[in-house]
């Protein structure tokens, strides 16, 4: 050895940086020294064969698994490298706080100190999510072993539940606390912090439509003083997503067919309380439907026989949703022409300098493939033949991908399923699809609980039960009470909306209802029975067929005063009228060409003498044309209304059987407040008419205040009559007003939506009405469910 403790190396002390240069030599060369000198003394020794292996630490987890789980065998010799991979593998496996492996000779010892298991999981700071609904967000589950890393995971989803209910401040916190037999506690401490509301919703780049009009379409709102009832107005990322969808249906609905959103961007307020939610769109041009026509690329298939069943013509706003209904409507027709595996391509060529849009419908021929079957699980309460009827093909039958797709959204819309998922695959041959449907049940009976206000009945109660997925078979069953201060109902009903499998409802009513109503000298009891069928006769028009029986009574409610017409008419005591019924209605205001306007129409006819009591002929309509003007601001509507009743049976009709008008007809005036009345002997009842007419008028419109208070204006004018009082028993009566005279009404009304369900306030002014007209200058009404 050398001076200082080195090998081979001498320094002599002297003054200078020589003798520090020659000792920093020294040192690094004694320190390679040592390494060397510690270093195994071939590659050999990292090799190891293990012929047993002992487990210590252990206590739920059995010996034999821990060693399968290491992967290394007996008699085999392992690297260094495997030895890390093993110990690697049961640190991995999430069983362990701690793993050691000591090589001793021939036997590998293996150290573990095992997680504890989960005794219980609590959620504590919760109020505004309940514990059972936190319970199905985590992982981490009782009796199983604890794993941080899932705890920390379920953390996680518990802030993102909060966040999605616009709480984006909680925080989660994971703790264990130990108990005995390795055990812990797991406890999630929620801080749920406030709720943080959009206050503004504001557009840029909307010329078309105003803010306010926007921001109906979109299911986020602003902030408004009944937030304790709507939570629309927090912050959602799923919920914007869905809204930057519907504002881009909304504007292509509309002939907008460049539209795009270039951004929905949130920011908060200077306070950091709220947030501002600021959308910019590009509207783009509006387009029209330019020339429309059809071609036939496919052998015997007439061209002109599906052009005339286009309904679609030049000049209107173009509309995605009509030309995938024009589609439907062609391919529809080749079924029924028996044109097997016809496709409809729509060739659109724009025309910039006018702004429309030439829609060109090919007829071509797609591909030969069949459906093979329809394979459909995860239903284990809704029969298959309810899902089935959703399809208009069969096996057997051509693919048509279209059809699947509608069949997809009418089986969502059946309203029975929380996930339902309709997915096409390759069968057994390259010309055959199998088409799977894999749907999540969910409940389908509800209870609730509503009510409801009107100057005329006062408060009212209404509970109901139903069930819409009866026994797995798509049936409705449904039992409905309803109480009011002056009438109330109960009523059981039941429908099959496919009846023998056919696109046929059959709807059963069954119930009794009273009436004990102030303005009239009777009370009233009904009981009755309405079996009625109801199928489509066109995309936009039905049929309905029912059996009307029911047995009603007039008493006497204790007021002496009633006049002599219902003094007859309580004396006949109680009458059944027994009879059969038509109802044609038509209604294009939802599904129709034009998005902001649309007719209905409904006519309906009754007659009663199939048996019973009663002999009459009753009819009645019902016209509503209604638009959207000035930017879709403004509603305007008109609705005519009118009936004809005509006795037929011996005796006379009563009050009952007769019309008589009520708000919801003709506005101003009380309950049958108008038409002909029986003034003897100081009364003044209203018997009612053979026939009535009412014409009303009106326009519904922002009042500039904020939308989110869910304020709107309207203007009315109503003008109706109701005369004729044929077949009645007037034997001591004096009548008035049989003749009729027609009544003239202004009104305006304030349309509040609110948290507790829609609120109307109307304020009216009779200019023309007779002096015996019970007039009603104010009327409110409100109807809700919670």
């Amino acid at each position: 050895m050398g001076l200082n403790g080195t090998a081979g190396t001498s320094c002599v002390k002297r003054a200078g940086d020589g003798y520090i240069l020659c000792r920093l030599v020294a040192s690094v060369f004694f320190v390679a020294v040592l390494a060397f000198a510690a270093m195994p003394r071939s590659v050999a020794a990292q090799d190891f064969s293990f012929g047993s292996f002992r487990v210590e630490g252990n206590q739920r987890i059995q010996t034999s698994t821990i060693i399968a789980r290491t992967g290394i065998t007996p008699g085999k010799t392992v690297t260094a490298g495997q030895l890390n991979d093993a110990y690697q593998s049961l640190l991995d496996s999430g069983l362990f706080e701690t793993v050691e492996l000591d090589p001793q000779g021939s036997t590998l010892v293996i150290r573990v100190e095992e997680r504890p298991t989960i005794n219980e999981i609590n959620f504590e700071g919760n109020k505004r999510i309940k514990d059972e609904d936190l319970s199905k967000i985590v992982e981490s589950q009782s009796r199983r072993v604890f794993n941080p890393r899932q705890a920390e995971r379920d953390a996680a989803k518990i802030a993102e539940a909060y966040s999605q209910t616009g709480r984006v401040a909680a925080t989660v916190t994971p703790r264990i606390i130990r108990r005995s037999d390795n055990r812990v506690d797991l406890v999630f401490e929620i801080s749920e912090g406030d709720t943080i509301e959009i206050e503004r919703v504001s557009f840029v780049g909307n010329r078309a439509f105003s803010d306010r009009r926007l921001r109906q379409v979109l299911e986020t709102k602003q902030a408004n003083f009944l937030r304790a009832f709507l939570r629309s107005d927090t912050l959602i990322e799923d919920r914007i997503a869905f809204d930057k969808q519907v504002l881009r249906d909304f504007y292509l609905s509309r002939g907008y067919v460049d539209f795009r959103v270039n951004s929905a961007n949130v920011e908060f307020t200077r306070e950091h309380d709220a947030f501002y939610l600021v959308v910019n769109v590009t509207e783009g041009q509006q387009y029209k439907f330019g020339k429309i026509t059809t071609v036939s690329e496919m052998p015997g298939v007439d061209a002109a026989a599906y052009q005339k069943i286009i309904k679609v013509k030049s000049g209107k706003v173009y509309s995605p949703s009509l030309v995938e209904n024009t589609i439907t409507r062609m391919e529809n027709l080749a079924v029924k022409q028996g044109v097997d595996f016809l496709r409809v391509e729509p060739r659109i060529k724009r025309n910039d300098r006018d702004l429309t849009l030439d829609v060109e419908f090919a007829l071509t021929k797609g591909p030969r493939i069949f459906v093979e079957r329809i394979d459909i699980e995860g239903n284990t309460t809704t029969l298959d033949r309810v899902i089935r009827h959703q399809f208009r093909i069969a096996e057997g039958d051509p693919f048509n991908p279209r059809e699947i797709r509608q069949a997809a959204e009418r089986i969502r819309a059946l309203g029975f399923f929380e996930t339902a998922d309709v997915e096409t695959r390759e069968g057994t041959s390259p010309d055959q699809v199998i088409v799977d449907v894999n749907v999540v049940e969910k409940p389908t009976g509800s209870l609730s609980l509503g009510g409801s206000y009107s100057i005329n009945d006062g408060f009212g109660v209404a509970i109901g039960l139903s069930e819409s997925n009866f026994l797995g078979r798509g049936q409705r069953l449904s039992l409905t009470l309803s109480t009011a201060q002056e009438s109330e109902s109960y009523v059981l009903g039941f429908t099959e909306p496919y009846l023998l499998g056919r696109d046929l409802r059959l709807d059963l009513d069954l119930g009794v209802s009273s009436t004990n109503s102030s303005y009239a000298a009777y009370d009233t009891r009904t009981g009755f029975f309405k079996p009625a069928l109801t199928f489509p006769t066109g995309e936009l028009s039905s049929l309905r067929i029912g059996y009307n029986w029911d047995r009603s009574e007039m008493k006497d409610n204790g007021d002496s005063s009633f006049g002599a017409v219902i003094g007859n008419e309580i004396a006949q005591g109680s009458k059944v009228a027994s009879g059969v019924g038509l109802t044609y209605t038509y209604d294009s205001r939802v599904s129709g060409l034009n998005p902001n306007a649309g007719v209905l129409f409904q006519i309906g006819t009754d007659y009663a003498g199939l048996g019973g009591d009663s002999k009459y002929f009753r009819a009645t309509g019902k016209v509503i044309a209604q638009t959207k003007v000035y930017h879709e601001e403004i509603t305007l509507r008109a609705t005519l209304q009118g009936g004809v009743f005509s006795w037929r049976g011996n005796g006379y009709s009563r009050t009952l059987d007769r019309f008589l008008l009520t708000n919801d007809i003709m506005r101003g005036f009380e309950p049958s407040g108008i038409g002909p009345r029986d003034q003897s002997g100081g009364a003044d009842d209203a018997i009612g008419g053979n026939y009535f007419a009412v014409a009303s008028f009106e326009a519904e419109f922002p009042l500039g205040l904020p939308e989110e208070l869910g304020l709107r204006g309207g203007v009315f004018y109503d003008i109706g009559n109701l005369w004729n009082v044929s077949n009645v028993d007037t034997s001591g009566a004096t009548i008035v007003g049989a003749n009729g005279a027609a009544r003239h009404v202004i009104g305006f009304s304030l349309l509040w939506t609110t948290g507790l369900g829609p609120l109307r306030f109307n304020f009216t002014k009779a200019l023309k009405k007779e002096s015996y007209d019970k007039e009603q200058s104010f009327d409110l009404t409100l109807q809700t469910s919670f």
